[in-house]
């Protein structure tokens, strides 16, 4: 049986097998010669690419480290204390604010000016980043007619929506 005659359908069969092994020896090697030429001609490309994929990995680690690091005691938002008699409350406050446009955030981002804080300590105290306090400033600063904090801060207390300063003596 092993010396039996091969058929032309066999014949076909292993031809057919040992044409597709050839072709696909040839594509491989053609395949190799590709990325050969493709590392050895666009190596500047290559080398520049991993450099930046280095940076950029060191970046995002680095990045996660210090971010990690600054928070790791969670923040809890402080109230903020009652107003005093010389400041307008309740209905009279809420209508003073609505006539001038101030929202609730900006007036909260008021109070915390008036308090001394930076924007980025506001934005830090209000969960926000610091390009939402400063439009928020701006926002309030044009509402208020004001060109900086002092002149807001003066002039929300001349309206009464915050407590005046008195020297402590």
């Amino acid at each position: 049986m092993l010396n039996t005659p091969r058929t032309s359908a066999s014949r076909a069969r292993w031809a057919f097998v040992l044409y597709g092994l050839a072709l696909g020896l040839l594509l491989a090697a053609l395949q190799v010669a590709r990325y050969r030429w493709l590392l050895l001609h666009q190596a500047q490309e290559w080398y520049f690419g991993l450099i930046a994929l280095l940076f950029t990995v060191v970046g995002i680690w680095a990045g996660h480290r210090w971010r990690s690091g600054r928070n790791s005691a969670v923040q809890t938002p402080v109230a903020l204390a009652p107003p005093p008699a010389d400041t307008l409350s309740g209905a009279e406050l809420e209508q003073a604010l609505q006539d001038l446009g101030l929202t609730s955030r900006e007036y909260e981002v008021l109070q915390l000016i008036a308090g001394g804080l930076s924007n980025q300590e506001i934005a830090g105290r209000l969960f926000v980043s610091l390009n939402t306090v400063k439009t928020h400033t701006s926002n309030l600063f044009a509402k208020l007619d004001v060109q900086r904090r002092t002149q807001a801060v003066q002039k929300a207390q001349a309206l009464g929506l915050l407590p005046t300063a008195h020297p402590k003596v």
